[in-house]
C-alpha cells in the first residue's frame, strides 16, 4: 500500500473497500505479465464484490499465466472527494496502481443508472471520455454486460463492446491483443482485427446516418466489420471456467455467501423481463458438476451458506436430484443451501423440507401483480391458488 493511500484511509467511513488485501485476491508481479486489465465495476464495492460474472471472469483472466486482472469499484462520495481533493486517479485493488498503467479496462454494465459511474470512474483515472480523443498510449476501454445490448448511449466512449456471456469471448480477445502487442499493431488496427471475433462490435468502424428527426436512416459498416453482430452463448456449462477460489471480503457485502449459477436462461417469455430473452436458450449444469463445485467453493472460501443462482431456479429440471446430491455434504458441513429465485407455482412441501435440512432460511416468492388478469397480461401465469398454496 502506498503512502498517499495510507493517508486517505482513516478519512473515509469504510476502507476496507480500498485496500485490496482481501483472501482469495490474486497479486502477479507486473513484469511478468504481458497484459494488465482492470476489471472495473460502476458502482460500490459491496455490489461489485456480489457480482457473479465479475468473479468468473477475474477468476478467467487470472488463470492466464500472460494476464494479471485487478479490481476497481465506484468510490463512495467520501473517498471520491479525497480523491480529488488529493489530485489522486483511480486506482486498483490489487497494485493499488493508477488505471493509466493498464492496457484494458473492461467494464461490467448491468443496469443504466451507471451509466454516469462509468463516465465519473474514468475521468477520475484521468483518461479521455470519448473513444476519439484516446490515442496508443491510453488502455483500451471495453463494456459487456446486458445493457450491451443497446450500446448506442456509450458508443461514444467505449472502444469495443462483448455482446452475449464473455468466458470465450474475454479469453479469444486477449489472445488477439497479446500476438497485436508483440508485433507492435496500433491500437485502430487491433480493434479492425478485434471486430473479426464474433460478438465483438467496435462502434468506431460503423457510420451512422440520421434522418431529419434525429432517427437513424442507415448504419454501414467499414473496414470489413460485420453489418450484423451476434452474441456470443456458451453451450457447454459443465466444461466452461467456473471460480473455485472467490475473493472472500472483510466487510459485509450485499451478498456474503457462495453463488453457483446452475442454469443460464428461461422458458417463462414474462413480457417485462429483458434477461429471459437475453440469456437464451436454456441450458442447464449437471448436478454432479454443481455439487462438487459448490462444496470446493465453501470449503476454499469458508461460507456457510450457498446459494443456487438462475433466472428461476426452481425451473431447474433435476433439482430434487441436485439437493439430494448437496446435501450429503453440506449438513455434514454445516452448509446451508438457498435458492434465491422462487416461482410459486414450482414451489412444494417436499422442497421446504429439503431446504430446511441444515437450517431455516428465507424464501423469496415474487407474485408480480396483484391480480390474476394483471399476471396474465405480463405473461406470468401464476394462479391465485399458486400464491395462496
Amino acid at each position: 500500500m502506498n503512502e498517499r493511500l495510507s493517508a486517505v484511509l482513516p478519512l473515509v467511513e469504510k476502507p476496507a473497500r480500498y485496500i485490496g488485501t482481501e483472501v482469495g485476491c490474486v497479486k502477479k508481479d507486473p513484469s511478468k505479465v504481458g497484459i494488465r486489465f482492470a476489471f472495473c465495476f460502476p458502482d460500490l464495492y459491496e455490489i461489485g464484490m456480489s457480482h457473479l460474472g465479475m468473479r468468473i471472469l477475474y477468476g478467467l483472466i487470472n488463470s492466464r499465466e500472460d494476464s494479471w486482472c485487478e479490481r476497481v469499484f465506484a468510490p463512495a462520495a467520501d473517498m471520491e472527494a479525497q480523491l480529488r481533493q488529493r489530485d489522486m486517479p483511480l486506482f486498483a485493488l490489487e497494485s493499488g496502481d493508477e488505471l493509466s498503467v493498464f492496457d484494458i479496462i473492461g467494464f461490467t454494465i448491468g443496469y443504466e443508472l451507471c451509466y454516469t459511474n462509468i463516465l465519473n470512474m474514468l475521468d477520475l483515472a484521468r483518461i479521455p471520455l470519448r473513444t476519439e480523443d484516446r490515442t496508443d498510449a491510453h488502455p483500451l476501454i471495453i463494456g459487456g454486460g446486458p445493457c450491451v445490448c443497446n450500446s448506442e448511449p456509450l458508443a461514444d466512449f467505449f472502444d469495443l463492446f462483448m455482446l452475449g456471456e464473455g468466458e470465450e469471448v474475454v479469453s479469444e480477445l486477449l489472445d488477439l491483443y497479446a500476438a497485436c502487442k508483440k508485433d507492435g499493431v496500433s491500437r485502430k488496427e487491433f480493434l479492425v482485427k478485434a471486430s473479426q471475433i464474433k460478438g465483438i462490435y467496435v462502434p468506431s468502424l460503423y457510420n451512422v446516418e440520421y434522418n431529419a428527426d434525429n432517427t437513424v436512416k442507415s448504419v454501414t459498416p467499414k473496414q470489413g466489420a460485420p453489418a450484423t453482430i451476434k452474441k456470443r452463448v456458451v453451450s457447454d456449462l459443465d466444461n466452461i471456467y467456473y471460480p473455485l477460489d472467490f475473493v472472500v471480503p472483510f466487510i459485509e457485502t450485499v451478498q456474503d455467501r457462495g453463488v453457483h449459477e446452475i442454469f443460464r436462461g428461461c422458458t417463462r417469455g414474462c413480457r417485462f423481463c429483458q434477461a429471459g430473452f437475453i440469456y437464451r436458450p436454456v441450458r442447464e449444469k449437471s448436478p454432479k458438476v454443481i455439487s462438487s463445485q459448490s462444496k470446493a467453493i465453501c470449503k476454499n472460501a469458508g461460507y456457510d451458506e450457498i446459494s443456487l443462482c438462475s433466472l428461476s431456479a426452481s425451473d431447474y429440471s433435476r433439482l430434487p436430484e441436485l439437493l439430494d446430491d448437496m446435501l450429503d455434504w453440506a449438513e455434514e458441513m454445516k452448509v446451508n443451501v438457498a435458492l434465491p429465485s422462487m416461482r410459486a407455482d414450482r414451489f412444494n412441501a417436499a422442497l421446504a423440507s429439503k431446504l430446511n435440512s441444515v437450517r431455516k432460511s428465507g424464501l423469496t416468492f415474487a407474485a408480480e401483480a396483484g391480480t390474476h388478469r394483471l399476471r396474465d397480461v405480463i405473461n406470468k401465469n401464476v394462479t391465485e391458488n399458486d400464491v395462496l398454496s
